[in-house]
């Protein structure tokens, strides 16, 4: 049961702009106080309010009123009246000022405030202009006072409330009772599921064109989530229909529609019709574009080039192979060059000589990777400072128009494009098309772009599958590393890599230094095994803290999914502490000490970096699915927890965005995708047969720098080996490619 409160509100203890939590003290007639907690758009000293809620009692600060609706009253006597004018709720009235007016309009001054404000003027001291300003801002609260009552009986909660009214004003009315699915287009935080139960409420029918057109938007939304830039016509009405519980036949009207309203792109692909949004189609189309442009012949005298490559090969004591030697030539004389290739097939020596190589030609390079971690892994074996994309490309937040929740805002693009010669990318795998298209909006022609990455690992978390697309167009030249050196083929864990990627079954017989298998066919004594690991056995082994040996699973489902793992793992690794504070939401419980993980990219997020005595050296936002860190400290009263990233940055987040965090003791394959750990843990028993593919197992296994152990049943792992099904991602890059160079071609054919 929820209670009333009235009152107007004395002072506010604190706030949180981004997401209008705010502590404030209410006051009733009786001048009573009570501390009320809630989110609210901006609410000012002296309002009077009626809000509904309940009572609760914080731990810390005692009986509190947890407030979920109200509506904001005007005073209804004189002393209300000049206490709300004076308390700054209206601009350019203060305390002085609104106690003349009183004094002028007596009781008829709410009155006067309301319908005939420009009579404000005959107060000394407010001019014409100034009476019409108050005029407007009277006019503009009272409006959005009705606004929130209106949205508040289709279960819209204030902080979102306030979002639709400051982007529609008056507007409003109308848009909700015609189409509600406008919401979902325009507003961030309203997705198709809210304006679906708003559009059910007001009596919308469930076969409307804007639910069917609004529904078709959200399944290949939801399906770029997935990966996917596009979705077959049979796909799409298939989900679609599911979705909205209405016939597939009523789609293919609107499917045409949107096309012509260019919200939609129709396109044939072997044979079958493949739908995009719109902006993945040009995603692709410009992406392709600019590959195109970037793919110019240097020539360079190849004598003089294997005589520079003699020259390095002496000076860094290295011995190149002639794949090695081909991969510097090409990478001279092209100005986009793709290098692919396995573990412990040389790379990382073939990056270094090809660093070298335009070193000496005084080149100015910059290096890049797609996570922090992946990044600190280039400086450390380049010896070069390395950076994330998103720095390089110095990355300045999101703007509001975004709404697709990809597209994040650069400094560098086509208008300020990066100042290098050549531009070397690695572990190109996890890019997907949206950074892949801001990346070659910054790079001129006449900038060499050299992409590094293994095709064989999973393709990236955000939609695309860039770097497999671009080798499979067969428009661009390619070196693929395939022998693997004499110091890696000492290794179990680049050995067995390989066996597992040509579909080869690995010995188990546990001889070798850094590839275990232990038999256990029991999910909880596997989890029993993984603990001991963690804490006994694997961190003196690998010279490692029991923080960075990594649990990677295939699934976050199940008795050996993330989601269970995380719960048992934080119990035994950071157990409760009367010394460290928690935070529980939902069904999530964080505690001082955790490992933790960011799920999504949050590109107005900021971080600082500290130097000694915690005095800030270096600032600047963006954080990105897939970072890990500590969560160092809770604060009950800000409402807020401190995360320390692996590569020194400190962010604050509010508890509400705490959601963008989960515990990272296990995480899924998927998200260590470019991280590198001391040692890898894989827990194996059954799973969904999608899961258990060998594109899985290979990446986990490539993940391990010193040891892997896979605990867990034999059955399984080979069944993993043998499984070549990997989830069908729908993407056409390569295509799209292969269309722009046929066009150049048959231009150059006929003189165009």
């Amino acid at each position: 049961m929820s209670d009333t409160v009235t009152g107007y509100i004395d002072h506010i203890i604190f706030r949180n702009e981004d997401n209008g939590y705010t502590v404030m003290v209410l006051k009733d007639s009786k001048e009573e106080e009570l501390t009320c907690v809630g989110s609210f758009p901006a609410v000012t000293q002296g309002a009077v309010i009626e809000a509904e809620g309940v009572y609760t009692h914080h731990p810390v600060y005692g009986r509190q009123f947890q407030i979920s609706s109200f509506t904001e009253k005007m005073p209804e006597d004189t002393m209300a009246m000049e206490r709300y004018l004076g308390s700054g709720a209206i601009k350019g009235i203060g305390a002085a000022l609104a106690a003349r007016i009183v004094r002028r309009f007596g009781e008829d001054t709410i009155r006067i405030v309301e319908e005939e404000p420009e009579r404000l003027a005959e107060v000394k001291g407010i001019s014409e202009k100034k009476a019409r300003e108050i005029a407007a801002q009277v006019t503009e609260k009272a409006d959005m006072r009705k606004a929130m009552i209106f949205l508040q009986k289709y279960g819209i909660s204030l902080n979102l409330g306030a979002k639709i009214y400051q982007k529609y004003k008056d507007s409003i009315y109308t848009v909700l009772q015609e189409n509600p699915y406008k919401l979902a287009e325009d507003i961030s935080g309203v997705g198709f599921k809210i304006a679906d139960e708003i559009a059910a409420r007001i009596g919308i029918h469930a076969d409307s064109d804007y639910r069917i057109r609004s529904g078709m938007l959200y399944t290949l939304l939801q399906a770029s989530g997935e990966g996917h830039t596009y979705l077959p016509q049979e796909q799409l009405f298939a989900r679609c229909s599911q979705l909205l519980g209405v016939d597939e036949s009523y789609m293919e009207k609107h499917l045409m529609d949107m096309v012509i309203d260019r919200k939609l792109v129709l396109k044939e692909r072997n044979g079958e019709n493949v739908v995009y949004p719109s902006q993945y189609y040009y995603l692709e189309l410009n992406t392709a574009r600019m590959l195109c442009e970037l793919n110019i012949l240097c020539p360079e005298d190849e004598q003089l080039v294997r005589k520079r490559i003699e020259l390095i090969e002496k000076e860094t004591g290295t011995v190149l192979d002639e794949m090695q030697k081909k991969a510097v030539t090409e990478a001279a004389s092209h100005g986009l060059f793709i290098l692919t290739g396995g573990p412990g097939t040389g790379k990382t020596t073939t990056i270094n000589a090809i660093i070298q190589f335009f070193e000496g030609e005084g080149a100015e390079l910059r290096l890049a990777a797609p996570t922090g971690r992946a990044a600190k892994r280039m400086t450390e074996t380049t010896g070069y400072e390395a950076q994330t994309i998103h720095r390089l490309l110095e990355l300045n937040g999101m703007p509001e128009e975004e709404r697709d929740g990809h597209s994040a805002k650069f400094e560098r693009n086509a208008q300020n494009p990066l100042e290098a010669d050549v531009i070397i990318i690695d572990e190109m795998s996890m890019v997907d098309i949206h950074l892949m298209h801001s990346l070659l909006l910054a790079v001129t022609a006449g900038t060499r772009l050299i992409l590094v990455g293994d095709e064989n690992q999973l393709p990236s978390v955000g939609p695309g599958n860039v770097l497999r697309d671009i080798i499979h167009s067969g428009c661009f030249p390619v070196v693929e590393l395939t022998k693997i050196f004499r110091q890696a083929s000492e290794s179990a864990i680049v050995v067995n890599a390989h066996k597992i990627n040509r579909g080869e079954q690995v010995q188990i017989n546990n001889k070798s230094r850094d590839f275990f298998f232990l038999k256990r066919y029991d999910a909880d004594i596997i989890i029993r095994v993984v603990i001991a690991l963690i804490q006994e056995k694997l961190p003196k082994y690998v010279d490692a803290r029991p923080f960075e040996i990594q649990v990677l699973t295939p699934m976050r489902k199940g008795l050996l999914g993330v989601e269970r793992l995380n719960q048992i793992l934080q119990r035994y690794l950071n157990p409760p502490d009367s010394s460290r504070k928690e935070h529980t939401l939902g069904d999530r419980l964080f505690r001082e000490g955790d490992k933790v993980m960011q799920i999504r990219n949050n590109y107005q997020m900021e971080w600082e970096i500290r130097g000694r005595y915690g005095i800030v050296i270096e600032k600047g936002i963006g954080v990105f699915n897939g970072d890990t860190g500590i969560l160092k400290e809770i604060n009950e009263f800000a409402e807020t927890a401190e995360v320390e990233f692996e590569d020194g940055r400190f962010a604050v987040y509010s508890f509400k965005q705490l959601e963008e965090l989960e515990l990272a003791y296990a995480i899924t394959i998927h998200k260590s995708q470019g991280s590198e750990y001391p040692a890898v843990i894989l827990p194996l028993l059954s799973g969904p047969k999608m899961l258990l593919n060998r594109n899985l197992l290979y990446t986990a296994v490539t993940r391990a720098r010193k040891c892997v152990t896979v605990v867990g049943s034999e059955e399984t792992f080979g069944e993993m080996i043998r499984n070549e099904k990997q989830q069908k991602r729908y993407s056409a890059l390569d295509e799209r490619i292969r269309e722009l160079n046929d066009a150049v071609e048959k231009g150059e054919m006929t003189g165009m």
